[in-house]
């Protein structure tokens, strides 16, 4: 049974909405230079006092880094999170921070000093992803919201869900995060996708170009939607670059049953 999404209700008042992305590759690169734009936009609509983001990566740009990734050849050697978020702050006159460092539950504890609303993960291995879950879904923790956004060589998906915690509380609205509905993407033991290869052109053969940016655009249309008008009727999306097709996940009781039914099949 469809159902509409609506926005917690104290996401709509007028303190910033606090958004930590972890990762600064190639998708998440492509949100956080996209959420200035969201962040202007909230504003306009007076939905909220903008966006307060944190971003997070212990990754340094890379010479192959320069290829698919919005970084140079003076960037090398640098941390992405801090070179994004610099550029950021210089070209927008934001005060987002940059935490040098990789995502688990202790970082997450020492910048949570208040509750992180809305945490975009934008990493590339199950095991990442199993640490983001399982962060999440701890009795005390308080976000509100988990996207996931990932990929692999020709297409990619991005899932918009409630962790089950001490503020998403269980009921039958709650949007189902992508652990929940096709928990093999936090099964590390499934063993792990190819790492990005040191050469450009072998990592530009393993995936296709602009794969990050159609996500990462799309990801952001919907949240721009949720803050806008207050409610989803999707929460997620899969894009194929094959064929050009893109099919949304929508808020769909019935459909999330089904879809966790089929993943517990052996």
């Amino acid at each position: 049974m469809r159902i509409e999404h609506a926005l917690p209700s104290d996401l709509l008042g007028r303190k910033p909405v606090r958004v930590l992305v972890v990762g600064a590759g190639g998708t998440g690169s492509a949100i956080v230079m996209g959420l200035p734009y969201l962040d202007q936009a909230m504003r306009v609509w007076g939905r909220s006092a903008g966006l307060e983001v944190v971003m997070m990566d212990g990754d340094a740009v890379s010479e192959t880094n320069c290829v698919r990734q919005p970084f140079s050849a003076s960037d090398i050697g640098q941390n992405k999170a801090t070179v994004l978020i610099n550029r950021i702050n210089l070209f927008w006159g934001t005060s987002w921070r940059a935490e040098p460092t990789y995502f688990d539950e202790q970082t997450f504890d020492r910048i949570n000093d208040r509750s992180i609303d809305l945490l975009i993960g934008c990493v590339d291995t199950r095991a990442a992803r199993s640490i983001i879950a399982r962060t999440l879904t701890k009795g005390r923790n308080s976000t509100a919201y988990w996207l996931d956004l990932g990929n692999n060589a020709a297409s990619g998906q991005f899932v918009l869900g409630q962790p089950l915690n001490a503020r998403n509380r269980r009921k039958a609205t709650r949007l189902r995060t992508v652990s929940e509905l096709y928990p093999e993407i936090i099964d590390a033991e499934a063993g792990e996708d190819p790492l990005p290869s040191c050469s450009a052109v072998e990592a530009l053969d393993r995936q296709e170009p602009f794969i990050n940016q159609t996500l990462a655009a799309s990801a952001l249309a919907m949240l721009a939607r949720l803050f806008r008008y207050g409610k989803l009727t999707h929460h997620g999306g899969f894009f194929n670059a094959q064929n050009g097709f893109m099919s949304t996940l929508p808020v769909d009781s019935e459909l999330w049953s089904k879809t966790r039914r089929r993943a517990r099949r052996p």
